[in-house]
């Protein structure tokens, strides 16, 4: 695995060594050691698997409120995404700013506690594997809109197939000072 900084401070984006011959590929998708070599987080209480249908598909931008906020690893298996953090960080030199990476089978990217994630579909089908830090609770859950002009992401198609559920977090305003993590 190799570990590349992003311009947002704790998101990193992976690379997996994938071994391939006439049978098939391999790649390992986590290893405690190489992630602590790296300086990242190693425990991991949940695993989640979603599957998007459909070139331009968004989902997100979602997060959890402390104090169940949650570090991610996101590795796309099937497809190609173009994957996405916003830093939501109180106090963060990059608060408000965003990293993007385009995540197929040998890549991932790591989502550190107080970002929120969100991807688009880049291929006609996609497979993502998350690993949380923490577990999912509902009453924590929120996320900012895909298309809110307060982040500006710079999505590489037009936006389609997003759900009610996204499309009804409310816009940021002047009153977020950001998340404590």
């Amino acid at each position: 695995m190799r570990f590349h900084p992003t311009p947002i401070a704790g998101v990193v984006r992976i690379e997996f060594d994938v071994r391939g011959d006439d049978r098939g590929r391999f790649k390992r998708h986590f290893c405690a050691a190489e992630f602590e070599r790296a300086g990242l987080p190693t425990r991991f209480v949940q695993m989640n698997h979603s599957v998007a249908i459909g070139a331009g598909s968004v989902r997100g931008m979602h997060y959890q409120r402390p104090p169940a906020a949650e570090d991610k690893l996101v590795t796309c298996t099937f497809g190609r995404v173009h994957d996405v953090a916003l830093d939501l960080r109180a106090g963060s030199p990059t608060f408000l700013r965003w990293a993007a990476a385009e995540l197929d089978e040998a890549t991932a990217l790591f989502i550190p506690k107080g970002c929120a994630h969100g991807f688009q579909v880049l291929s006609n089908e996609a497979h993502l594997v998350y690993l949380h830090s923490e577990f999912y609770t509902p009453e924590l859950e929120s996320g900012v809109r895909s298309d809110d002009p307060a982040v500006a992401i710079d999505w590489p198609l037009p936006l389609v197939n997003r759900s009610q559920r996204d499309l009804g977090f409310a816009p940021i305003t002047d009153e977020f000072k950001g998340l404590l993590t």
